[in-house]
Parts: C-alpha cells; structure tokens; sequence
C-alpha cells in the first residue's frame, strides 16, 4: 500500500485500516487476483475522477468510423452510374467509407452478374482514391461491396 508519505510495505488489514483512517483516506483493492492482495491508500473519489477523465481522453482520441452508402439497381444507366460515383469519390476525400450495393427486386435476381460488373466497375473507378475492403458478395436481396478511404501519408 502507497499512500502521501507512506512507505510501501506487506501488513494486516486491519493495520491497512488505520493507516487510511489517520490520514484521512480511503483503502482500496487494486489486485484482488495476486498473493498477496495488492491495496492502496487513496482518496477514492478522486481515484473515481481521474479513471473517468483518462477514459474520455482515450474517447475523444478515437477516431470514429462513418458508413455512407450508396444504393444502385442492376440495370442502373450510366448518367446515374457517374452521379453516384461523385458522391462515392467525395465521401472517400471526407475519409468516409463507402458501402456500394445492389439491391435485387423480385426477378431482376437472375441479372447477379451484371450487378457484380457494376460494383467492380465502381471500384476500378475508385481505386485511385480509395481501396476495396470487401469484394461484392450476395447477401441475400444485396450484393454489397466496401471502399475505404487511401491512408494519406
């Protein structure tokens, strides 16, 4: 146990107790798992706040991770093909990542591998800024595909 002006040292609990108590403290467990178990002399509410404030940096540092999709039929024309394609592109440059799918209506199931052509169409297109995480698969009604954004250096 450490606490202001105390020695680290191996003793009861009891005597743990009153070494808080004089100093106006509180004992906490820090590793129950060890033999013997570790504790300290603290002032818990502080020890509370200072864990919380730590956690939030750690938040705040943490890069969050944006999903923007965009929806194509299988026969979709090529005047709608480059409108999307812009907003994919923009989207890459925001550092967004980009979920490209296909959705099948009723029998337009039977055109699988023209909506495949399409996605990877997209990613070629793409692939100057962008770098495909997921190849087009079907799942279920939708073949989808991932581009995330290039690491700038």
């Amino acid at each position: 146990m450490v606490g202001e002006g105390v020695e680290p040292k191996i003793c009861s609990i009891d005597d743990a107790m009153k070494i808080a108590n004089t100093l106006g403290l509180d004992l906490v467990e820090i590793s129950p798992n060890v033999d013997p178990p570790v504790c300290k002399v603290i002032d818990y509410k502080k020890f509370i706040y200072d864990q919380k404030k730590k956690q939030k940096a750690i938040k705040s540092k943490a890069q969050k991770v944006v999903i923007k999709e965009l929806r194509f039929g299988p026969n979709t024309g090529e005047h709608d093909f480059d409108f999307k394609l812009k907003h994919a592109k923009s989207f890459l440059e925001d550092g967004a990542k980009v979920k490209a799918f296909v959705f099948f209506r009723g029998r337009s199931i039977v055109f699988k591998d023209q909506g495949q052509i399409l996605l990877l169409k997209l990613a070629q297109s793409l692939e100057d800024i962008g770098v495909v995480e997921n190849m087009p698969k079907l799942e279920g009604k939708k073949m989808i595909m991932i581009i995330a954004p290039k690491k700038k250096k």
